[in-house]
């Protein structure tokens, strides 16, 4: 039996969203959903990772074509139309890969929450690890070694949202 909440149906509920219309959102609700990322729990409350929320339309395509060439995609937009990126960035120390991923799960759910699609993409280790984008961190002032997380795309679903999926049995072991 599922207990019933607002948080957890939303959790229920979040999918990944892969076609987004062109519309800007709010700057109210990117803030809304980045505020949900830095509230991520953190190894020793060390608060590694960083949220970089990119709604400049040149940066966001330059992104797009350097994720697109090292999945090997050619021209296709691999951030499928979504009008804001939220690069995650961590600082190398500790538990930084885990917080990161929990700064993008906080982000997921919360621009779920919020009525937006979202999407989870990857390729943001190898995008920060070119020159070109180290350099583009530091000029942020984001110094020292600092590893891509990942992308959550962010923008308005262009048109149904997909289906869960059965969830796979097998998953849980209770040891009583």
């Amino acid at each position: 039996m599922f207990v019933k909440n607002e948080v957890l149906e939303q959790m229920k509920s979040r999918r990944s969203v892969r076609r987004y219309k062109s519309d800007m959102v709010p700057e109210e609700l990117i803030e809304a959903v980045v505020t949900a990322g830095t509230e991520a729990a953190s190894g020793m409350n060390r608060q590694t990772p960083v949220v970089i929320a990119v709604t400049n339309k040149e940066i966001r395509d330059r992104l797009s074509a350097v994720n697109a060439e090292i999945a090997g995609r050619g021209n296709s937009d691999p951030f499928y139309g979504a009008p804001v990126v939220l690069a995650v960035v961590a600082r190398k120390e500790g538990t930084y890969i885990y917080d990161g991923s929990l700064t993008m799960g906080n982000m997921l759910l919360a621009a779920h929450s919020l009525g937006l699609g979202a999407c989870w993409i990857h390729r943001a280790q190898q995008t920060f690890e070119r020159p070109e984008w180290i350099k583009w961190l530091k000029s942020l002032g984001l110094e020292g070694e600092y590893e891509g997380i990942g992308f959550c795309i962010l923008g308005y679903s262009d048109g149904e949202e997909p289906k869960a999926l059965p969830r796979n049995e097998g998953r849980v072991i209770r040891v009583k």
